[in-house]
């Protein structure tokens, strides 16, 4: 007796972030075996979508849909299934697919009469479902992503939630009250981005001068700290004066009108002639202008950019070295009221880190962090900084923050992101961002001999440091005792090594998430010339013979993160410099400790960068303890 194909599960609708494993399932019954084919939403068939179970990973939205036939050509098809990406913040390595709302409703003040809509949107597998209250009250029919309320009035007003649920689990979004503007009072401006960005770059291990402990801390907390503000956010650690001129350029190209942009430095540096200058790593000893980064023509260049909100945090030393130079100011290109200095302390001062309670910190970002999520105007959180820093027996009477602004409007790192409207510079500035954030995809490598299985994982601490994670997947008979070792082609460096560092970088690590068996660090990726490969060796004992065996395998993850931008291709020589150039180079052979003359846990430590040659060279003529002055000549170039 033949019957008819019958489809008894439908495949569940998901929203997913993007690249992540999911899994569309049908079950249908029906006379002798059934096929299956699964079509997307071009309705061309889907290589290997031949059984009940389709695994996909996608990175833009996709639709399918799958025909179940028999052999006496019955057939069925399933209703259209959504695989719907977010391109928002990431859910944990552990999330299981329940609701995980990624856009709460906002709070508004509106005018009488007015149309406001309200949104909440959520990840989950299966898909999840809307339900939107208001007062505690169930409002009908209104299961949507999107709520919209016309004609707003005393009845409209309140407290409006929304319920997200699936098969797994309920989640609520966070209120938004709805107020009415009194007649006579128009609502406040909200003042918006259309984009946020951020570069943060944090110098340590120097070639020629001291090393420091607290930018790798103080960097990868400010990062995280803006990318919850909705910056895009890129960090680096340890550059060439090259590479940081590079990564500057980079973060250039993301500027334009309306954008917020905070660039942000932790290391040595120094003042001289009423500008401020970044030692790069390189940086020869004794350095000069040239050898280091101009922090005013990097506000120059950002104020031609025209962005909105321009924010510089130097966490960095500013000792001067030619005293009689003129008060450094600023002076934007025009009256632009758009501009923000946040100096961690005043002119010939020093600034301090510390080394307390286990973990590193310059104190001027320890506090800065403390404030930088509150939602008040860019100043207030300097304003607050500077209070908090002052009281701080550690560094008081020795280091005072110094703040600069031509703001007009109370613009706030915390005020929102315009998403309506996306424009081609939009849609440029997010695909620039990305090509510096890419990481591999998880991978599995089988160990066919012994019948064991390898997953690969990756991880971003910084946008110049990847960490892969080894797991053994051990469901053999065959093997025992297994030890896993990862190692790169080429061998990238490891800045983080050294003692004391290398457990507060294991810190940065610990998750939720299952413990790898092992797990390779590889810095610096700026400096990749071609394609990063990872060598999985595995060690194991033969169950059978005892003997220890061992398999190795290759994987080629191409340039991740900020090795795709190629930061590090060769610059034109000037040849003006030539000729002071090459009088240091007998110098390059000096290498200091990573931490050399760090202070007992507690005590402050300067960044201040050392300009004078060791005691072993006082012959030469050169011991000057001021960088030399270049001859640019452009004194009147810059309006800062």
């Amino acid at each position: 007796m033949r019957t008819e194909v019958v489809i008894l599960q439908q495949p569940m609708s998901v929203c997913v972030p993007p690249n992540h494993e999911v899994t569309l399932r049908v079950q249908a019954i029906g006379t002798g075996a059934l096929k299956y084919q699964w079509f997307d939403k071009q309705q061309t068939e889907v290589a290997g979508g031949t059984e009940p179970e389709l695994t996909v990973s996608l990175q833009r939205s996709g639709k399918y849909i799958c025909r179940v036939s028999d052999l006496y050509c019955n057939y069925q098809f399933t209703e259209w299934v959504k695989v719907r990406i977010l391109d928002e913040p990431g859910v944990s390595r552990t999330w299981r697919g329940e609701p995980h709302i990624v856009i709460h409703p906002i709070s508004q003040t509106v005018k009488p009469g007015e149309t406001f809509t309200l949104k909440c949107t959520a990840l989950g597998k299966p898909a999840p479902a809307y339900q939107w209250y208001r007062n505690g009250r169930i409002l009908p029919k209104q299961t949507t992503e999107t709520l919209r309320i016309e004609n707003a009035n005393a009845d409209t007003v309140g407290s409006y939630l929304c319920a997200v649920s699936n098969n797994l689990e309920e989640s609520w979004s966070e209120a938004a009250e709805i107020e009415i503007a009194p007649p006579d009072q128009q609502p406040t401006p909200t003042l918006m981005a259309t984009d946020k960005v951020a570069l943060l770059i944090g110098n340590l291990n120097y070639n020629h001068h001291p090393g420091l402990m607290a930018p790798t801390m103080d960097v990868h907390e400010l990062a995280n700290l803006l990318q919850q503000l909705g910056f895009r956010v890129v960090s680096l650690l340890d550059l060439t004066l090259q590479e940081m001129q590079a990564a500057i350029d980079k973060f250039l190209q993301l500027l334009d009108r309306g954008v917020y942009a905070v660039f942000y430095y932790a290391g040595h540096g120094y003042e001289h002639s009423g500008r401020n200058y970044l030692v790069a790593i390189d940086a020869p000893r004794p350095y000069r202008t040239e050898n280091c980064v101009c922090v005013q023509r990097v506000m120059h260049s950002m104020q031609e950019r025209k962005a909105q909100l321009n924010v510089i945090l130097l966490d960095t030393c500013r000792k001067w070295y030619k005293q009689k130079g003129p008060f450094s100011e600023i002076k934007p290109l025009a009256p632009l009221g758009n501009t923000v200095y946040g100096y961690a302390t005043i002119e010939d001062a020093e600034a301090f880190e510390v080394q307390d309670g286990g973990k590193s910190t310059g104190i001027f970002t320890k506090y800065l962090n403390k404030h930088v999520l509150k939602p008040e105007r860019v100043t207030r959180v300097l304003e607050q900084v500077s209070e908090d820093l002052g009281k701080d027996p550690l560094v008081h009477g020795r280091q005072v923050v110094e703040i600069r602004h031509t703001l007009t409007e109370p613009r706030a790192l915390t005020d929102l992101v315009r998403t309506s409207g996306h424009t081609m510079e939009l849609r440029r500035r997010d695909a620039c961002w990305k090509q510096a954030n890419v990481l591999p995809g998880r991978r599995s490598l089988d160990f066919p001999y012994c019948g064991v299985k390898v997953d690969l994982s990756f991880s971003a601490l910084f946008s110049n440091v990847l960490v892969v994670f080894g797991t053994v997947r051990n469901t053999s008979a065959k093997a025992q005792d297994c030890t896993l070792i990862l190692e790169s082609e080429p061998q990238m460096q490891d800045i983080f090594s050294g003692s004391g560092r290398s457990e507060e970088m294991d810190s940065l690590l610990v998750n939720s998430g299952e413990t790898p068996d092992c797990t390779l660090r590889l810095c610096c990726l700026q400096r990749l010339q071609g394609s990063l490969v990872i060598k999985v060796t595995l060690h194991y004992t033969h169950t059978q013979t005892k003997e220890r065996l061992t398999e190795s395998k290759e994987l080629d993850i191409g340039r991740p993160l900020i090795a795709s931008c190629k930061l590090n291709q060769t610059r034109p020589v000037d040849r003006r410099q030539e000729s002071r150039v090459h009088t240091v180079d007998h110098m390059s052979n000096i290498r200091y400790p990573h931490h050399q003359n760090h202070p007992r846990p507690g005590l402050p430590y300067t960044r201040k960068a050392e300009n004078r040659l060791q005691s072993s060279a006082k012959s030469i003529s050169m011991s000057s303890n001021e960088p030399e002055e270049n001859d640019e000549n452009d004194s009147n170039e810059f309006t800062m």
